[in-house]
């Protein structure tokens, strides 16, 4: 599926099944939430964080999906093609980080 198809997927199923958009704020809180349950699997699976019983089987991928998910419902909504952006987006990095990371004392 590429990011195209995902925006294409997302808004049919929005306007099928989900009925509407929530509106840009609702989905920016929505969207914070899903990263802060990404953050909660991370901290306690790869950093020092012991790991409650509840969250063992939580599952990164399911989480991270959601992310996606609404990260895409505002895209499709504010009217931002995520193929452009990203391409713009990868471009502006291949251009101001040529040799930012290789000369890096710190990741050596």
């Amino acid at each position: 599926m590429t990011i195209k198809d995902a925006q294409t997927t997302v808004d049919d199923w929005i306007k099928t099944v989900g009925v509407r958009y929530f509106n840009e704020l609702t989905n920016m809180a929505q969207l914070t939430e899903e990263v802060g349950e990404v953050a909660r699997i991370i901290a306690r699976r790869f950093g020092e964080q012991s790991e409650k019983e509840s969250d063992k089987n939580k599952d990164l991928g399911d989480e991270l999906a959601d992310v996606l998910w609404v990260l895409i419902c505002l895209a499709n909504q504010t009217g931002v093609d995520l193929t452009e952006a990203f391409q713009k987006n990868l471009d502006k990095k291949n251009i101001r980080d040529a040799t930012r990371h290789l000369t890096n004392d710190k990741l050596k």
